[in-house]
């Protein structure tokens, strides 16, 4: 992501079927005055401008046999290494042979893999054709290995059949030389869940992934030990990605498509330029290892924008796709629409016609900026809502895309050190599924979708007509803007429709002229129009198959789910309750049951006209036979219903893939969540969450007798089924168990408090600390002024969170103040003592991205009495560092200087000076489970104050909101322990939620040990965490610490307390915990 200134055999579709600057010194406070820059000998380079987001020509082979090369490539499988924490060692694995690609199907591959081959409309996947429909995830942003599979639950249920991932080259590689796929960290586990759940994966491990992430995922060590240029072909660079880039092969190569895993493509890098030549020959040399290895499936690029980078030249990737956020990251005003982009296809068939149009990240929210007037991720959901995703995704399909990624589906949480300087601790990022793994309002249009392109085979191949602005379609009402889309070999169509000012709220209706099998007409033809109502688009089929044998002439009622039932060829339709809506069919079989409430049919020649009036709420059958059944509903209730894929034997290769393993499939209304269905022998086994009583509804086989709910048989109320349809119809009352409206979270008490900041105090001792004695470094910008030593925090292997500095000097009477610079990032703080004495506090800022402040450039003077004149006197600087730059104009941003960038004394000179941060640093770091990125250099978390089972019966009772004895500015540590009791088979959302006001402090929130917050009061916005079972225990004792900083010498009376949302019964089982303890060892 880049930040902006960034069912059954019939519906088997087989190919013959057819971004700143940070200088800024005016700041005035009581006691600091700005430093004058004509006093300072400087040469300020301004950093944090705007990110930019960001192999030779694909060459073809002549083809030979298809079938026996596409084995020959699943043979070519190297043995894995074990999973450890380890020194990296590559595995020596030979290079994948070439294949030659069958042509004369009209199909291109890399020539590594004929598994995986594509043409100008769409990829083919083992010989069929597939819509790649796909969902951002970042496994990292979810420390709990046991819950990936729920988040894969919940997108394949809403019809998605692919994620895209990154992974993080801090966490992975965390030291040179180191490699760490454990814990959280592995890719492994969350291979398998995808195979378990039927979910392909599109591989993006960079190293650069941007991802509102500290350096943009590159490893820290990197941007002080690499004195090349990052993201170019400097050599120094180039080896230092090798390690990292050689174990994702390893970890990925027995997991592609090709060898029955769910790896479909590996992108290359981020979102960057092809020129100067540096990037282009980088790509080739990221590319070249992977070519050099038995990786086989296609590589691509994800150009930040149409600018024509990665199709051909140098660095070019065998597929090309750009990038698109046409609604921006500004979620201040939800209401206000930026218009769609109108030249999508037009772009792409100048740059590249003979692909599928591919979109590697489309907008499904948007990130939210630190500060007061920031507007939090509720109002980014608004912003990106169902009229949204609506509009936006379906003028998407409109320009004839048929790979998509919505960035993102689950945004989860930056915990750590995780996120970039520009974003807080929560990355929910208004997505369809929230931070805490609830589903969402913006959830149900994407289910609806989702369904939608599962159910139309046909839609995977389609050209572009033309539209209603070229004179190629015609419409009764210019205000509505009309995509034509055909399949060249069946000739179902599908004309997708929107408002010509696609910002507008006004409502439109008009008439279209269609082309069909039956000939050319208007349509509706009973109804008056056909309606957008606002911010609205639809799509009109005709001659729509669904099924083994049924075809709808047209329809403007929207299509939920076709396919076949048991037997039954089924349709579910549905539309508006406040507007018409209409269909042509051909109706086939006895019928049973069919009209209802507000249906009217009229028939002509074998042809079925069914109007749909105004004010249908809920389902209504509308024929029922045995050979055929046709459903509509409201928008809201199709909204609600599921369609669970039945997977074949776990011996079917690809068992859980639609279109692979299986073509079979149920409808089940009512749940909040059906998350996986089978059917063995004549029980339909159902499993999904509950939060309240639901009526369910389901159509199966005709031979399925009984039906389970999480392995409860449930009792048929066989009247209301009979309603619905008497052939494979079920419906009965769905309750959670009263355990559900049990759950109340315990209070937060008995705190316990120390100290956490005795470097200040007289007689503290620093002699082990590391000694900042460099003079040189590889961080491009130098420092301001100083005496040549170089204070950054990276150069002494403390890159994030926390970071002390002592400077040591000998005061006279002459002295009486000090200039220091000092650079934490966007909306750091640090606070500067001489000796016990509090100077003041450096705030740097963000205003919802405005008014940003990277770094501070400030004059502190010594109140009297603060200076031992002739002896040693220490300035302490607590500084926190907000994580390190992503890629943006300035070259090496990434490089951030974390750090002190200035310091003098206004007469006499600075002694030693020592620094300290994580105990270890990024060679030696303690905690190897929850990783490099878990702790800073505060004095509880390097005795590990904030892990569980440290002894603090000794410390003094004090409630958290009392804040710090005597008002004082400092740190102080509040540790509190509680229990919880949750019945298995609950899933209860948790959060930890502290006071919304605005006061001068900050806090870190530990639980069990994880960071899993960082509260900055003074700005904002976020004030509530959650927190998931896994790092929660749900079933025994829980240690929550709170490390808070008072920024001023006032009262803050900061609050904390567990919240708790809505109880869901179901969830994916056994989550395991891995909270390691403290441990005196290193501490």
């Amino acid at each position: 992501m880049r930040l902006k200134a960034s069912r059954n055999a019939s519906n088997t579709n087989l190919l013959q079927d057819s971004e700143r600057g940070i200088n800024t010194l005016g700041k005035e406070r009581a006691i600091l005055e700005p430093v004058d820059p004509k006093m300072l000998q400087s040469d300020m380079l301004p950093l944090g401008s705007p990110p930019s987001s960001g192999f030779g020509k694909r060459q073809g082979l002549s083809w030979i046999l298809f079938a026996t090369l596409s084995v020959l490539c699943v043979l070519l499988s190297p043995v894995r290494r074990s999973n450890i924490w380890s020194a990296a060692s590559h595995l020596d694995v030979s290079r994948a042979e070439p294949v030659d690609t069958p042509a004369v199907m009209g199909l291109t591959g890399n020539g590594r893999t004929n598994d995986i081959l594509w043409d100008k409309y769409s990829l083919v996947i083992k010989g069929q054709r597939v819509f790649i429909h796909s969902g951002e995830f970042h496994p990292f942003r979810l420390p709990v290995p046991a819950l990936w599979l729920d988040i894969l639950q919940k997108v394949k249920a809403a019809g998605f059949n692919a994620i895209s991932i990154y992974t993080h080259m801090v966490l992975i590689n965390p030291s040179p030389g180191v490699i760490d796929f454990n814990d959280y960290r592995a890719l492994e586990p969350l291979y398998e869940a995808a195979r378990q759940t039927g979910i392909w994966i599109v591989l993006r491990p960079g190293p650069y992934i941007n991802a509102e992430t500290t350096a943009g995922g590159i490893a820290h060590w990197i941007t002080s030990e690499v004195a090349g240029e990052l993201r170019t072909n400097a050599t120094d660079w180039q080896a230092a990605w090798q390690d990292y880039v050689q174990s994702i092969i390893t970890e990925t190569v027995p997991y592609q498509v090709t060898q029955g895993g769910p790896v479909i493509a590996i992108q290359i890098d981020n979102e960057y330029s092809q020129e100067p030549a540096g990037h282009a020959e980088y790509f080739a040399e990221l590319e070249a290892v992977y070519l050099n290895s038995n990786i086989v499936v296609p590589l691509t690029a994800n150009d930040p924008g149409e600018d024509r980078d990665w199709i051909n030249g140098t660095g070019a990737v065998d597929i090309y796709g750009t990038d698109s956020y046409p609604q921006g990251f500004d979620c201040s005003n939800p209401d206000v629409w930026k218009p769609v982009v109108t030249n999508y296809h037009s772009y792409h068939e100048s740059v590249d016609p003979g692909q599928p149009w591919y979109f590697p990240e489309f907008q499904g929210g948007s990130f939210d900026a630190w500060g007061p007037t920031a507007p939090g991720y509720d109002q980014c959901r608004i912003l990106t809502g169902a009229n949204f995703e609506n509009v936006f995704n379906l003028h998407l399909w409109a320009s004839n895309a048929k790979l998509i990624n919505y960035y993102m589906l689950y945004g989860g949480t930056s915990w750590g050190a995780l996120p970039f300087p520009g974003v807080y601790t929560s990355y929910d990022y208004g997505s369809a599924i929230a931070e805490n793994r609830e589903l969402t309002v913006k959830y149900p249009e994407l289910k609806r979708q989702g369904l939608f392109l599962r159910s139309s085979p046909d839609f995977y191949k389609t050209d572009l007509v033309g539209n209603s602005t070229g004179g190629i379609v015609s419409v009764s009402n210019p205000a509505a803007f009309v995509t034509l889309l055909r399949n060249p070999d069946s000739a179902a169509s599908f004309y997708i429709a929107r408002q010509e000012i696609s910002t507008t709220t006004e409502t439109t209706t008009f008439k279209l002229n269609v082309a069909t099998s039956a000939g050319k007409f208007e349509v509706p033809r009973i109804a008056s129009g056909i309606t957008l109502a606002g911010r609205q688009s639809k799509i009109v089929v005709t001659d729509y198959s669904f099924g083994s044998s049924s075809k709808v002439l047209y329809s403007t009622a929207q299509v939920l789910y076709a396919g076949q039932i048991g037997g039954r060829d089924v349709l579910f339709l549905y539309g508006d309750s406040t507007s018409e809506s209409e269909a042509a069919l051909t109706f086939n079989g006895t019928p049973r049951i069919q009209g209802g409430a507000g249906v009217s049919t009229t028939s002509s020649n074998g042809v079925t006209t069914v109007n749909f009036l105004p004010g249908i709420q809920g389902l209504v059958t509308v024929w029922d036979s045995s050979e055929q059944l046709v459903l509509y509903s409201d928008a809201d209730t199709a909204g609600t219903f599921w369609s669970p894929e039945i997977p074949a034997s776990s011996s079917v290769e690809f068992a859980n893939y639609w279109q692979f393993g299986t073509n079979t499939s149920i409808l089940v209304g009512g749940p909040y969540l059906v998350r996986n269905a089978t059917i063995t022998g004549s029980t339909l086994a159902l499993r999904g969450d509950l939060n309240e009583s639901v009526r369910l509804s389901v159509i199966a086989p005709d031979d399925v007798k009984t039906v389970t709910w999480n392995g409860i048989p449930i009792s048929n109320d066989a009247a209301a089924a009979s309603i619905l349809t008497p052939q494979g119809g079920f419906s009965a009352q769905l309750q959670p168990s009263s355990a559900v409206l049990a759950i109340a979270p315990p209070a937060l008490t008995d705190w316990r408090y120390a100290d956490s900041l005795p470097e200040i105090q007289s007689g503290f001792s620093d002699a082990n600390w590391t000694l900042a004695d460099h003079t040189t470094t590889n961080i491009p910008f130098k420092p301001y002024y100083g005496d040549g030593r170089v204070l950054y925090g990276c150069d002494y292997e403390y890159c994030e969170n926390a970071v002390l500095w002592r400077g040591h000097f000998n005061a006279t009477e002459n002295t009486q103040s000090v200039n220091l610079s000092i650079n934490g990032g966007e909306a750091f703080a640090a606070t500067v003592w001489v000796n016990d004495v509090f100077l003041n506090t450096s705030y740097g800022n963000s205003t919802n991205n405005l008014n940003i402040l990277e770094e501070t450039d400030d004059r502190f003077y010594f109140p009297p009495g603060s200076l031992l004149y002739g002896k040693d006197n220490v300035i302490t600087i607590l500084q926190d560092n907000m994580g390190l730059n992503e890629s943006g104009s300035v070259i090496d941003e990434e490089k951030s200087p974390r750090g002190v960038r200035g310091f003098m004394l206004n007469s006499g000179d600075f002694g030693e000076w020592k620094v300290q941060g994580k105990v270890g640093g990024y060679t030696n770091y303690l905690d190897r489970v929850r990783g490099v990125l878990n702790e800073g250099g505060l004095y509880g978390e390097r005795m590990g104050w904030h892990l569980p089972g440290f002894d603090t019966s000794s410390w003094a009772l004090r409630s958290l909101s009392e804040g710090l004895p005597n008002a004082t500015a400092g740190v102080g540590f509040f540790v509190t322990t509680f229990n919880l009791s949750i019945p298995e088979g609950l899933d209860v959302p948790i959060s930890f939620t502290f006071d919304n006001s605005f006061q001068p402090y900050r806090a870190q929130l530990y639980v069990n040990g994880w960071m899993m917050g960082k509260r900055v009061s003074n700005l904002g916005p976020q004030y509530q965490f959650p927190v998931h079972q896994g790092i929660l225990d749900y079933s025994g004792t829980n240690t929550v610490a709170v490390a808070l900083w008072a920024m001023e010498p006032t009262a803050v009376t900061p609050t904390l307390q567990l919240t708790v949302g809505n109880v869901y019964e179901g969830g994916v089982g056994s989550i395991q915990i891995n909270n390691p303890p403290w441990s005196p060892e290193g501490r």
